[in-house]
């Protein structure tokens, strides 16, 4: 029997992760395969993993959760291959993918008969400026999607929530558009409810020139920093930042590690368990436009976050 394929798609930091976590701990008896790129923003509770192996990490719910190395076609023969195979598979694509460019792939004859697209999910955070609905990469997640999902509606007022609305609904009139807080989307929007219904193969969108936007600058550290001190850097480095996030250790919270969020323009912590023994103290990623934000910029900034005469 073919495996229903459901795709999430929306900018940096939109919440697409949020509404991947949603499914998993949401699963309803069904066995769901996600594809992430980053093992380490998804939130599994530990008590829920029975294994992990060859890229893979099994919960005691059915679900497994793989991390997406190379090709995608690839990885999804691998997961339809698996005992007992997936019943769904949820794809999480990157901030930064043309998800027209995904459904192409997926229109693949020999892939559309084992796991043929059911839905394209995109998520917008509902404080998005109306600025950004200029952009091409956004407007072309919208377009692409069957159903839209509000994230982050708590963290703007009801009335701000309208004029965000009317712009996704200039763009994909025809989309379902949901409120999703803290990721919850309905099940019965995203799988199909007759197991036996075929899905009816789609047209991608236009292709659009491939072009290279963005870029992604890491930096590391032995030392501990400064909480009050990394709160001024991510301030000074906010205007140019897409997207940030990292572990790290405080000079405040000795031995533990903290994860830093960074989009929207809010940054938010969160504990990170203890560090990993071979792995820096600190690693960050920030993800700016090309061009916009250089290494020894960083390099500079986050050196600041040091105290001075720290081992």
């Amino acid at each position: 029997m073919a495996v229903p394929v459901v795709l999430v798609a929306g900018f940096l930091g939109a919440g697409k992760t949020t509404v991947v976590n949603h499914l998993l701990a949401h699963a309803g008896g069904r066995r769901i395969a996600a594809v992430v790129n980053d093992f380490g923003a998804i939130n599994i509770d530990a008590e829920l993993i029975t294994g992990a192996a060859d890229g893979v990490v099994s919960l005691s719910n059915g679900c497994i959760c793989c991390s997406l190395e190379g090709d995608l076609l690839r990885t999804l023969a691998g997961l339809l291959r698996r005992d007992p195979r997936p019943e769904f598979i949820v794809i999480e694509t990157s901030g930064v993918a043309d998800p027209q460019d995904i459904v192409r792939n997926l229109m693949d004859p020999v892939i559309w008969r084992e796991a043929p697209l059911e839905t394209v999910l995109c998520v917008v955070d509902a404080t998005t400026s109306l600025a950004r609905f200029d952009d091409a990469l956004l407007r072309s997640q919208i377009r692409a999607a069957d159903v839209i999902a509000l994230s982050k509606v708590d963290l703007a007022d009801a009335a701000s929530h309208t004029p965000v609305r009317d712009a996704i609904r200039s763009i994909r009139p025809a989309a379902v558009l949901v409120d999703a807080p803290h990721g919850e989307v309905p099940m019965a929007l995203l799988f199909p409810s007759d197991p036996d219904r075929a899905p009816v193969p789609r047209q991608p969108g236009q292709r659009r020139p491939a072009t290279d936007r963005f870029e992604a600058l890491s930096w590391t550290s032995e030392r501990p920093l400064s909480l009050a001190r990394l709160q001024a850097a991510i301030n000074r480095l906010a205007p140019k930042l897409a997207r940030a996030k990292g572990l790290f250790e405080s000079v405040e919270q000795p031995g533990r590690l903290m994860l830093l969020q960074f989009a929207g323009g809010r940054a938010t912590l969160a504990p990170g368990g203890p560090p990993a023994a071979g792995m820096p103290r600190t690693r960050m990623v920030f993800v700016a436009e090309i061009g916009v934000l250089s290494r020894a910029e960083i390099d500079g900034i986050m050196e600041g976050c040091i105290e001075a005469g720290q081992a």
